[in-house]
């Protein structure tokens, strides 16, 4: 598991402002987005991390870092050896914290996230996919580093950010903002195999009070001008408005 000064759920810092850390000490990760059928749609888990540390009440997915254990039991080139042994730290994780019993065979690669510069702790961090079924063993948390769970629609995790009743880091919102539309999981999953898994080199920026999140292809990405008119692909972090805006 993250230790109580990391975060999960992406390892997103969005007001660090300590000096820049080298991309080599980048800290391998993974996180597990657990779906499942609903009466109201597809629901995704996500759990509260205790009130210690810099991610603090933090609403995540499943996930921490990479352990050597991990690497050491993937055999294959250096992307095989990447892939896999994440796969195991999401499962490995998803167990800790859930108690959730995953086949990593199972899971389906979603997204890539490197952290700004600054960061305390600076997790990349693959983000997979995976349903789980309805009617399964329920989720256990340790009380210790996760203190709740919650089985919700991407669309009313997202309401509960926006009402002040959920704190996230901008992986996790992002990641709930592209499933919203998504009614089965199935499909979802469908999706998800279907495209290569985006990866996302966060830059933060802040116009006034409102932090904003930039990845690659914003107008702004290079010089931080937030307000020049051209391509968007960024999260507003408006209180009470969170969004993702994407454009060409």
């Amino acid at each position: 598991m993250l230790s109580d000064d990391n975060g999960s759920g992406g390892s997103e810092s969005a007001g660090n402002v300590q000096g820049p850390v080298p991309e080599a000490e980048l800290i391998p990760a993974a996180t597990v987005i657990p779906v499942r059928r609903s009466p109201t749609g597809m629901e995704v888990l996500l759990l509260q991390r205790n009130s210690r540390g810099q991610f603090g009440n933090m609403w995540v997915f499943p996930g921490g870092r990479v352990d050597p254990d991990d690497a050491g039991s993937v055999v294959g080139d250096d992307a095989d050896v990447e892939m896999g042994a994440a796969r195991l730290a999401a499962v490995r994780e998803a167990a800790e914290e859930a108690l959730l019993d995953l086949d990593p065979s199972g899971l389906v690669p979603f997204s890539f996230w490197v952290p700004p510069l600054g960061a305390v702790k600076r997790f990349a961090t693959w983000f997979f996919l995976i349903e789980v079924p309805s009617n399964g063993e329920a989720v256990v948390v340790d009380q210790l580093e996760i203190r709740q769970s919650e089985w919700l629609t991407p669309a009313t995790a997202i309401d509960r950010v926006n009402a002040a009743q959920m704190d996230m880091v901008p992986p996790t919102f992002a990641t709930l903002w592209w499933l919203r539309d998504q009614t089965d999981p199935q499909a979802a999953i469908a999706a998800a195999r279907s495209r290569v898994p985006e990866r996302f080199a966060t830059r933060m920026r802040k116009h006034g009070s409102v932090m904003t999140a930039l990845w690659e292809g914003d107008i702004a990405y290079d010089d931080g001008d937030l307000d020049q008119v051209g391509p968007r692909r960024r999260l507003v972090m408006e209180p009470g408005s969170w969004r993702i805006e994407m454009n060409s």
